[in-house]
Order: C-alpha cells, then sequence, then structure tokens
C-alpha cells in the first residue's frame, strides 16, 4: 500500500514583523538573505491512486541558492515533472471563489418573460454528462535518487535514512532550516518519503516589479491515500493560517475525512454597501462560521467545472485541464488520457487553523449537494414558498442539499427593487436581471462582470457586523438581521413612470446556461517566511 502523499518545502528565510505570511512547506534559502514569499496557490487533480499536484510561488528577494523540498511518496523522474503557466491558477483560483453579484427587479408590467420565469439567469442547472542516482551523502544516511533540470529549476530527489540526517545535511548544503524543523521532518522520513528538492538557478530566472517569476511547477505520483500535511507549516508559526485547497477529480466532489465540514452560509442578500466592503463582508461570515463549528473545514465550492452560473469569468477549459495535468491523470503513458470535459468537479475546500492542529487534512469522496442558485424554495405541492417577512416575495433556496450532482457555490447579492410606476392590473414582481437602461446610459458607466472574493487571506477582518448587512436571518450562524428588506408601498398606476439615478454598478451577467463558482493582491509588509509551500493559496498571520 502506497504511503500518504505529503508535501513540504522548508522556507528558511527569517524576517521579523507583526505580520507574517505562512506556508505549508518551507522554502530553503542559501546565506542570509531575506526572501518575502506573497503568492502561493495549489491545484490537485485525483482519479484512482493517481495525484497531480500544480504548485505557483511567487517571492521577492534574491534567487541565490533558493530552493523548495517537498516530501513525496516515490523518486520522481524527468518525464513526471513540468513547468506551467500561471494564468492557469488565477483562472481556478477565480472560478471557485465566493462571488458578488447584483440585481435589478425587472418592469413588472412586462409580458415577454418566459412562464414562471424567477430567476435572475435562465436555464436550469443540468447534472453533468454522465537520470542516475548518486552516491550517498557520507555519514548521514541521505542518497541523491534522481537529478534533472526543469526550466529554471535543478531538481534533485533525495531519501533519507533519518530526520537528523537529513537536517544535518541541508545545513551542510548551507541551507538555513528553522530551528524546531527535524521532529516534524521525522515522522515522513519514517514513513519512507523521498524529497523533491528544486533549486533555482539564477541565471533563468526573470523579474517582474522586483519579484522572480518563477515558472509553477508540476509533478504527478501514484499513492493510496489522499492527504495534505499542514503541521510542518507550523515550525514557526504563532497565528492563524488560511489554506485553501482546490481539487479537480472526473465525477467527484471531496471534502475531508478526519475534521468537520460544513458549507458556507449562500443565498443570502446583503446591503448595497458591501460591493466595495466584499473582501471584508466575507471573511465575517467565514469567521462567525467557524465560531459556531470550531476546527471545521469550509466547502465554498462544488460545481461541474465547465460551466458557471453566475460566472466570474469564462469556466474552465480542455486545453487548462490538460495543463493541470488530466493528460497523465489515466496512469501509464500509453493510456488514453481521461475525457477532459464535463466530467470534472471542482471543489474548494478552505481551513483556518492555528498550532491546535493535530492532524494533517485526508480527504475522502463526497456525495454530491447543491445550493447558492437562482432557484426558489417549494411547499411540498410545488408552489413557492413566500418570505416570513411578507407574503408575496418568494424565498430562494438556503444552504446545501444533497444532489446527484453538483452544483453549490457561495454566492451573495445586491438586490434593486422596481422603483418605477406599475401601470397594469396583475404586476408580477420579484424578477431580477441586468441593470435597467437607466444604469446602463450613464456616461462611464462599464460592464464589470461578477466579482469573486479573491486575496481572502490579505482582506480585513472585524470591519463587518454580519447582523447590519445581510437582508434575512442566518439561521446556521445564528445572525439575525437587524433590518430586513421589505416591500414598498403601492406606487400610484397613475403616477409617472420614474426611476431614481443608480450609481454604476456590477450588472448581473447575460444568462447562462448551467452554473458557476476559491488568492493575491495586498502585499504584506514584512514577515517570517516559514511553513508549508504546498496546498496554500494565500496564508495570513493575525
Amino acid at each position: 500500500m502506497k504511503r500518504a502523499i505529503v508535501l513540504a518545502a522548508f522556507v528558511a528565510a527569517v524576517a521579523a514583523a507583526p505580520r507574517a505570511e505562512a506556508f505549508c512547506g518551507f522554502y530553503v534559502a542559501g546565506g542570509d538573505q531575506q526572501m518575502f514569499n506573497d503568492a502561493t496557490q495549489v491545484v490537485l487533480m485525483r482519479m484512482g491512486t493517481r495525484t497531480v499536484l500544480s504548485m505557483q510561488n511567487n517571492y521577492k528577494g534574491p534567487p541565490q541558492d533558493f530552493a523548495m523540498v517537498i516530501p513525496v511518496p516515490t523518486v520522481l523522474h524527468d518525464g513526471d515533472v513540468k513547468t506551467l503557466p500561471k494564468e492557469v491558477f488565477d483562472h481556478v483560483d477565480k472560478m471557485g471563489a465566493p462571488r458578488l453579484v447584483e440585481y435589478w427587479e425587472q418592469d413588472p408590467c412586462r409580458q415577454n418573460y418566459p412562464e414562471g420565469a424567477t430567476r435572475a439567469s435562465a436555464g436550469a442547472m443540468r447534472p453533468p454528462s454522465p537520470v542516475k542516482a548518486a552516491e550517498s551523502a557520507a555519514d548521514h544516511g541521505v542518497t541523491i535518487e534522481a537529478q534533472f533540470v526543469v526550466g529554471e529549476y535543478n531538481v534533485a530527489i533525495l531519501s533519507a535514512k533519518d530526520s537528523t540526517g537529513l537536517d544535518t545535511w541541508l545545513k551542510e548544503q548551507k541551507y538555513k532550516i528553522p530551528d524546531g524543523a527535524e521532529p516534524l521532518l521525522r515522522p515522513y522520513v519514517e514513513n519512507g518519503m523521498k524529497f523533491f528538492v528544486a533549486k533555482v538557478d539564477p541565471q533563468k530566472v526573470k523579474f517582474v516589479d522586483g519579484r522572480a517569476a518563477l515558472s509553477p511547477l508540476r509533478f504527478h505520483y501514484d499513492s493510496d491515500d489522499f492527504a495534505l500535511p499542514i503541521r510542518l507549516g507550523l515550525a514557526n508559526s504563532s497565528g492563524k493560517q488560511d489554506l485553501i485547497v482546490s481539487i479537480l477529480a472526473p465525477h467527484q466532489r471531496y471534502e475531508v475525512a478526519n475534521y468537520k465540514n460544513v458549507t458556507i452560509p449562500t443565498n443570502i442578500d446583503v446591503s448595497e454597501a458591501m460591493k466595495d466592503k466584499f473582501g471584508a463582508f466575507y471573511t465575517a461570515l467565514y469567521d462567525r462560521t467557524l465560531e459556531k463549528n470550531p476546527g471545521a473545514v469550509v466547502t465554498e465550492y462544488a460545481w461541474q467545472a465547465t460551466t458557471c452560473d453566475p460566472c466570474p469569468g469564462p469556466a474552465l477549459n480542455y486545453a487548462e485541464f490538460m495543463t493541470l495535468g488530466a493528460d497523465v491523470l489515466a496512469g501509464d503513458k500509453d493510456k488514453p488520457a481521461p475525457y477532459a470535459g464535463a466530467d470534472f468537479v471542482l471543489t474548494r475546500l478552505h481551513a483556518r487553523y492555528g498550532k491546535e492542529i493535530t492532524d494533517d487534512l485526508r480527504f475522502k469522496d463526497a456525495a454530491g449537494i447543491v445550493g447558492g442558485r437562482e432557484f426558489l424554495k417549494k411547499t411540498d405541492d410545488g408552489n413557492p414558498v413566500a418570505s416570513l417577512v411578507d407574503s408575496v416575495r418568494p424565498q430562494l433556496e438556503e444552504g446545501a442539499q444533497p444532489s446527484p450532482y453538483n452544483n453549490f457555490q457561495g454566492r451573495y447579492a445586491v438586490r434593486h427593487e422596481w422603483t418605477g410606476a406599475i401601470k397594469c392590473d396583475k404586476p408580477v414582481r420579484y424578477r431580477w436581471g441586468g441593470p435597467p437602461q437607466e444604469v446602463t446610459s450613464q456616461p462611464g458607466y462599464q460592464y464589470t462582470g461578477v466579482k469573486p472574493a479573491t486575496d481572502l487571506a490579505f482582506a480585513p477582518r472585524g470591519q463587518v457586523n454580519l447582523a447590519d448587512v445581510v437582508q434575512r436571518d442566518v439561521p446556521e450562524i445564528d445572525v439575525k438581521a437587524a433590518a430586513v428588506a421589505t416591500i414598498a408601498a403601492p406606487v400610484d398606476p397613475k403616477a409617472p413612470t420614474t426611476v431614481p439615478p443608480t450609481t454604476p454598478a456590477t450588472p448581473a451577467p447575460a444568462t447562462k446556461k448551467s452554473g458557476c463558482g476559491c488568492q493575491s493582491g495586498a502585499e504584506p509588509t514584512g514577515f517570517v517566511l516559514v511553513g508549508f509551500v504546498a496546498l496554500l493559496l494565500r496564508r495570513r498571520k493575525s
């Protein structure tokens, strides 16, 4: 039985500061240079026992003798490792991120709506179609199992007989290792893990705005267990760390097997002020969810990866799946690649933890869920459920519900009710869509699309009181709305139709046919670089 996958990368640069960015793994740097890493993203593909790990890392500082050390279950060879374009990571992040949408109530007297149209976007969510080994290092039990070059990286695969020997070997190679690393390395050495060391050739590094633009790395391996180590990142950690994991797998959603699972509260209307404070709103919602579910891992997204509704951009495509590992997911090179189309489900899991963590994240298969869509709640006889506040406004589905397919997302909305005259006998209220002409015709108006909540590790905390901004109660986290939206008084049918000026804002997307969905804009002022490099899209100590 293959041993569990472990991912670590040791960082050895320390810059004392009140704010810190930590990662799952640590870098190894020669000398005493300061290095700053402010963007690490990882995407996993999984099918059977095959895992493909794609990792992006950017750092600010001199590249001399920089290296990543990542425990892996088997010896990797030249064909198992490749470099990737960074754009694919940004796309995955955006697709799985919680999103804010803006809807306008359409003219209640228009008669050209399809029968039963009540959603902001039409089209029902449909289920998806079904080198040669080198000599052993003297006296330390470290062996170089393979060596090769990939892009700007000089790669070596190490094995070690004991963690003390590995620690000593790295130090003798003039890599500065954080104090206390050896005990954390020990269980991985004892389990027979190999160590992937990717060292940077400074002559091949390109710099963009003072940062070394390192190529993302991808490698694959086989292991019966599917897990991510997070404890190594606690070596020099003194605060909370965020970990966001994106997983792509054919027909399959994932959750953790060894911690509590909870879904993020979704389908919540919020005040218009949250358009400029969406990151702060979402961190407040997320923190409240963890407060009510201590130690839980939060599912923020589970959706067929080739569709989205509403979409923050184009959905993931075949070429991106192949880039991220679909070409090797089936196993042997002589086997055909799996169909990289509508089969893949994108799962986004979000954990926030400190030194109380006791185990790595271990994943298991999970059944499909739906939620966060513009679908109405129904009574047993199939009629829409009216709001508890009034007898007219229909209620959207809330929370996550079991389903044979996956259509779950964290979705939040700013809604503008109809303010014009109503000149018909049977108006149909609460049909939501894009902005009216009065909005789009304003000077300087630009369509900006759905707003995803990226860069969450850098989003401000403690700036939003949920009760003041949500437009309905959120019972799953015991939040009662301070002011619930109510229906305006009837408008005189004889009054002229007027719509007050509206500040240009993000419109709702055009009609879509199926639905879609988790990191690094703000720059930290300085931090201690310690922790895992492997599965952390954004991490911040607070």
